[in-house]
Formats: structure tokens, sequence, C-alpha cells
């Protein structure tokens, strides 16, 4: 099924009628599953609580996705118990084991892609390109997991002996238990490639994936459970972040962590889950992410990719592009041409086929667009956009315009990361000053640059400080990742490793050397 529709964020098209009819039908499906109660699991039995959280959809607050039930602490201390009395088993199973499982969990995943997706777009309002994309980069991320223990013969590298016969070799790990907590974003691929990282690498795995997201949380419990993965291997938590996440990131007996959320959140985890002894910590904590625009572009280049990464999913994207700057030479052309696209955005219901741009993801959001909007008006200029959408069926979900504003060079919109569809624009004169602005942030996750002059391009690529970049690239200035194709990490304060998911040193992350001797005389 993947292979027919070639489902990645780059090559996925809206023309293929095939992909339409399928997802239609996945649509008629998922409205059957809203409006449930569900429970969350640990060691394969299903844990229903009193304490509900009731989970409206972004697109309709009329549309309840589910009442879920919250784990309690003594719920955590449960679901990690049982994850390290498995552990050991789960690593006895063995490497090709496991590589054979959670392929058989991809492949599960595919055939559920359409309906996994619609559930998605219901959830957290993503449209069905990006819906699509997100459950098929899942399934792709686990592939790629198992292919590099594959690679790598499960990490074991026979070593030279010192005279006396015996077994001399130097192997990689488990941890033991591995926690992971996801966000809301990518509800499928931030949850789905961590955990199939750390599963295939051996550790036992609890999940706690962001309440607003939590349906899909427990649609890849069900993956993970299908394809054949031990009920002991994988424990899923649902809960607020206050209670069952901090529950689980201070439990003393979970070895490591991957953490995606806020960079508040993501610091206090690393600088506080080692207590006794040292312990991982992956954590890919946001953006603000940069593009730069010299009078060398190819300007109609330059506006697809800037408007595709910046309102992509509404900009709730660690990777989405909320800074550009731009030569003054084409810097009134540039704007020009990028308010005629923006304005030309299709806003709406992500469930239907032409639209671009849906809502974004729940009340909080909807503040930080409107505190935003209200300091470009007070102390910038609104280009165009800034306002919520309050009439018709749109009036009933979190809808805004898409927007592009100016603003001054001390003020917070540069600094601040939003996760709205909003995007600040501003010229430079020299190149170097545009780089060390677009720098100039604690965040160093994803830049784009736009330029034909190959001087430009190896002086920005020299400079830049983020872990993902991309060159005139017109499927997205800062945003689109795959993996295999461009691995996604973090420098600075948007990750804590310098090792990038989809790359070739991800699944080391979640292992660590031992060096054995065995003598046979």
């Amino acid at each position: 099924m993947a292979e027919k529709f070639r489902i990645t964020y780059a090559t996925l098209s809206a023309d293929n009628e095939d992909l339409q009819r399928n997802y239609d039908e996945a649509v008629e499906r998922a409205r059957a599953e809203l409006g449930k109660e569900w429970p969350f699991v640990v060691n394969g039995e299903e844990r229903w609580t009193d304490e509900k959280y009731e989970e409206p959809s972004p697109i309709d607050s009329d549309i309840i996705i589910g009442r879920f039930s919250q784990a309690t602490p003594q719920d955590v201390d449960d679901a990690v118990e049982a994850a390290k009395a498995f552990s050991l088993e789960w690593e006895r199973i063995g490497w090709q084991e496991r590589v054979r499982i959670l392929r058989s969990v991809a492949d599960v995943m595919e055939d559920r892609l359409f309906d996994l997706a619609a559930l998605m777009a219901f959830e957290v309002g993503k449209s069905r390109l990006e819906a699509l994309g997100d459950v098929q980069e899942t399934a792709e991320l686990i592939r790629w997991n198992c292919d590099e223990v594959e690679k790598h013969e499960g990490f074991r590298t026979p070593m030279s002996g010192l005279g006396s016969p015996g077994d001399y070799y130097d192997v990689m790990r488990p941890y033991g238990v591995w926690a992971v907590i996801s966000p809301f974003n990518f509800p499928f691929a931030l949850a789905g490639g961590p955990s199939s990282g750390a599963l295939v690498a051996g550790n036992a795995v609890v999940l706690k994936p962001s309440n607003q997201g939590a349906l899909m949380g427990y649609k890849l419990y069900e993956c993970y459970r299908d394809g054949g993965v031990p009920p002991g291997a994988f424990h899923l938590l649902l809960g607020r972040g206050a209670v069952a996440g901090e529950a689980l990131w201070r439990h003393a007996d979970v070895n490591g962590i991957t953490f995606t959320g806020s960079y508040n959140v993501g610091m206090d985890i690393y600088k506080n889950f080692v207590q006794d002894v040292p312990k991982p910590v992956i954590a890919e904590m946001g953006g603000k992410n940069p593009a730069i625009v010299t009078k060398h572009a190819d300007l109609d280049v330059a506006t697809d990719g800037v408007l595709r990464s910046a309102f992509g999913f509404g900009g709730q994207k660690c990777s989405a592009n909320s800074r550009v700057y731009v030569e003054r030479e084409v810097y009134d052309d540039f704007v020009s041409l990028l308010k005629e696209k923006t304005e030309k955005i299709k806003v709406g219901n992500p469930i239907e086929r032409d639209v671009f741009l849906g809502p974004v993801v729940n009340e909080e959001a909807m503040s930080t667009f409107e505190q935003a909007a209200g300091e470009a008006k007070k102390n910038g200029n609104v280009i165009t956009g800034g306002e919520r959408i309050t009439e018709g069926d749109l009036g009933r979900g979190l809808f805004v315009q898409p927007t592009i504003v100016e603003a001054p060079d001390d003020s917070w919109l540069w600094k601040k990361e939003l996760f709205v569809p909003f995007v600040a624009v501003a010229p430079f004169d020299e190149l170097d000053d545009a780089i060390d602005k677009a720098n100039d942030t604690e965040y160093g996750l994803t830049a784009g640059f736009f330029s034909k002059d190959r001087h430009e391009i190896e002086e920005w690529l020299d400079k830049i400080e983020a872990g993902v970049v991309y060159v005139n690239r017109r499927a997205g200035a800062t945003t689109g990742a795959w993996p295999g194709v461009q691995p996604f990490g973090g420098w600075k304060g948007s990750g804590t490793t310098g090792k990038a998911g989809g790359g070739p040193y991800y699944v080391l992350q979640y292992l660590r050397e031992q060096s054995r001797t065995v003598i046979e005389e």
C-alpha cells in the first residue's frame, strides 16, 4: 500500500484518486470510534480509572474524541515494575526476533494507514496528507531502526585476545526500562519512532503520550500488540503530564528517557532525571527555525518553501519556519508574493480534501496566537492575517488566519516558539548579519536557505547552528525530514544528544557498551 501511494511529506499528492477514496472511506469508519471510553494498558491489562480526560476535537468543540482513563502514580509504579521484570527476557529473545516482531508492527501500521490517519485528523486537526504522512513516517522509522540493528548484526563485535584462549568480544546492550513521553503534534511518529528504537535495542518501554493525542497513543499500542510485541515489553500510560508524566520520569527504576516537548519541561527533565547514577536523556525541545532568502534566490521557490513550513499543520511543528530574513533588494517582492500565496490558502475542516490549514490544537494555542497577533498590531505590522475565525461552522472550532508580520528587532516574536501559523519577516543587508540573527536563539533545530550562489550556500552551511538544514527546498524551507533521507535532531537547546531520529546513530543511544572476556583454559 505504501509503495503504491508513495506517501512521504515531499512526494504525497492530493491528485491520487485511489488515495482520496480510501481516506474518505476511512473517515466514515473513524466517526464510529469517536466518543468512546478508553483504558490505558499495563502488562497487557486494560486499566480503567474514575478520573477521565474528555478530549475535544479542535475541529469542532461538539466532537468528543474520547474519554480517557488517567493513570495514577501507582499505575506508573506498576508499569515500570512490570517493564523491569520483563526486560531481561525481552533482551534474551535476541535481536533477530525483535527485528522480526517490529517489522511486523510496521506492516500492521501500514495496513491501517488510512484509518489511523483519519482518526489523527479528528484528534489533532491534521490535514489528510499531513496525517497520512505521520502514520507512514512512523512505519518507516520502525523499519529504519530495525535495519540499523540488522546491518550491525546486533552490535556485537569480535575483539583481539592477549594470549589466553577464550572469547573476546564487545557488545551493545539495552539499559533496561526506557520511558517515552511524546507530544500531540506528531502523535504517531514521535511516539513510535523513539519507542521502536528502544524496543528493537532490547529495552522494555513505558509510553506516556500527550492527553491531546491519547487516542493515537492507544492505537499505537494496538499496533504493537497485534504485531507481536509481548505485553511485558510495552506499556501505555495515559494521563496528565504533571501526574503520570512526572511520576514516570522521576521513577528510580527508569533507566533512560526520550522526551519531546517544550524547552522548559525538557530542561527540567534533563537537569533532574539523574539522581544517583548517570542515565541517558534524549530530549527534543522545539525550535525557532529561521530561513534566509538572498537576492540570488528563486522567489517562487522560496515563498513556496516558507509558506509550507510556516503554515503546514498550523505551524505546530518543532521544525516550523517562524522567522524569515530576506535581502533588502528583493524584500518587497518576496513579501508581496508570500502575502499573495498565503491569502489563497484554504482554511477549514482538515477532513475535507482541499483544505491546507486546519485548526490550532487547543485553547492555549489560540491564546498564544492572539497574544502574538496583538504584539504585532501594537509594535509592528500585520501584513496579512492576525485574526481568529469566528463565523460559520469554523466558529465552533479553533481556526485562525495564517499570519505574516513585521516586528522590531527587540520584539519577543523573534525569540519565543509560538507553535501557531505565524511567521515574522525582516530585511537584511549583509549575509553575515542575517546568519548572526538566525543563530541568535537558544534553539538549533532546523533552518532553511534560498540562493543560487554557491559561495553563499557554503558560507551558510558552515555557519548555521542547526541540526537539520535545507537549501532551496520548495517542499519546505525548514520542515519535512524523513527516515534515511533527512535525519531529524537538533543542536543547542533543541536537543540533548546531537544524534538524530531516522539517522545512522539513533538506535545506539538506546544501548550501552559491554566488553566481554570469557577465558577458556
